[in-house]
């Protein structure tokens, strides 16, 4: 039994690629039929998403305060945010001239027509990133961690990282009882990770059925399109960055980061691939700890790289779609609101819905298009959900090459 654990864990990004080409082969089977299937993969599914949830809020605060204390400086620590932040947003920048400019080379979306639903999503209110700015101390830590909001968990994390440096002995035993719960976090989500292969499998069957071959088959040249610039995009800035800056072989990086990779994909949660992503880094990488414990919670609230893309991806395509033209000046302003708007956006399946509301509206589209775009955003999602993670580890790669931890 011992020896087969060891073999299963060696080839587990196989066994997770397998999960997701089976899962999506079973989804185009499944369409229309078999609904007892489809409803015990989707409960399977929603069991192992729960299991990764979990642990992401306990695992990130106990990894950041452990991380903080451990490296004993609040210079250095301030050193990996800003870095981490730099990085960030170089990559931003870099993608939202990507999303800029290719769409209108191209002409994307012209040619195509399609039926418009309506919709009742409501558009997010553009000063979000006041709301964000004003909320980023908790005033209930407790809330902070039942509702969900990652950036209240980091800032409440720094806070107690550099308030138990200052205290210095006081602060031990808590201290001790904090690497505990980070033990105890690491190994559940060790265990859980093994369940990976058929937690991808549950959770993209639902998807691939629900959209149908019908959606995916009709707006197929655009989607490929858009995955093109997305692994592009990854393959280019983030190969280039950890090749140039990182001093790490691309394809060691890639190879290593795939399970994370991969579980991204199939979940379309960039917050519940953390754990996999510290993993990958820590252990294939030889990434710090203390850096990858600050840049891969940070990165999965604020790295909305391939967001960039596909909200621009989206708004062209549908502007050239419905005749509305969209002048560059308009298409600038647009950018910078999808990067202000990306703060704020969860790191949670669908959590792009409200965001592409809001740029729609100031891109003066017809209502009709968020039933199109909802139908086909988690497809859209899903690719670029696992570039931004892909992203989060990239910044782990390159930030352990340019800051000196001291041990």
């Amino acid at each position: 039994m011992k020896s087969f654990y060891e073999w299963y864990r060696k080839h587990i990004t196989g066994a997770i690629f397998g999960g997701l080409i089976l899962g999506i082969l079973t989804g185009l089977f499944l369409a229309g039929r078999f609904k007892v299937v489809l409803t015990a993969t989707s409960v399977l599914g929603s069991i192992y998403m729960s299991a990764l949830n979990m642990m992401i809020f306990p695992l990130v605060f106990c990894s950041i305060v452990m991380g903080i204390a451990s490296i004993g400086s609040a210079r250095t620590t301030g050193k990996i945010t800003g870095a981490a932040m730099l990085f960030f947003l170089c990559t931003t920048a870099l993608a939202s001239f990507v999303g800029l400019i290719i769409p209108r080379l191209i002409r994307l979306g012209k040619g195509v027509s399609f039926k418009m639903a309506t919709s009742d999503i409501q558009a997010t209110k553009m000063d979000s990133i006041l709301d964000t700015v004003k909320g980023l101390i908790p005033s209930n830590p407790v809330s902070a961690f039942a509702e969900g909001n990652m950036l209240q968990v980091l800032v409440f994390a720094l806070i107690m990282g550099f308030t138990l440096i200052a205290i210095g002995e006081k602060g031990e035993p808590l201290l001790k009882v904090i690497d505990s719960c980070n033990e105890a976090c690491l190994k559940i989500i060790s265990t859980v990770m093994y369940f990976t292969p058929i937690g991808v499998f549950c959770t993209i069957v639902p998807v691939v059925e629900a959209n149908g071959t019908k959606t995916i088959v009709s707006l197929a040249t655009q989607l490929i399109i858009l995955y093109v610039a997305f692994f592009g995009f990854a393959f280019v800035v983030y190969g280039g960055a950890v090749s140039i800056l990182g001093k790490t072989s691309p394809v060691k990086f890639f190879k290593a980061i795939m399970p994370a990779a991969l579980n991204a994909f199939g979940t379309c949660s960039s917050s519940a691939t953390i754990p996999l992503s510290k993993s990958c880094v820590e252990d294939e990488l030889g990434v710090p700890n203390q850096i990858s414990s600050i840049t891969i919670p940070l990165g999965a609230t604020v790295n909305m790289d391939a967001l960039s893309i596909l909200m621009s991806f989206m708004i062209m395509f549908f502007a050239n779609a419905c005749g509305v033209h969209v002048s560059i000046p308009m298409m600038i302003i647009i950018l910078l609101a999808n990067v202000l708007l990306s703060v704020g956006t969860p790191g949670i399946p669908g959590g792009a819905i409200a965001s592409f509301a809001a740029l729609a509206t100031m891109a003066g589209l017809p209502a009709g298009v968020m039933g199109v775009y909802i139908s086909i955003n988690t497809l859209c999602d899903m690719g670029a959900t696992c570039v931004n993670v892909i992203g989060d580890m990239a910044g782990c790669v390159v930030l352990k090459e340019k800051i000196e931890i001291e041990k």
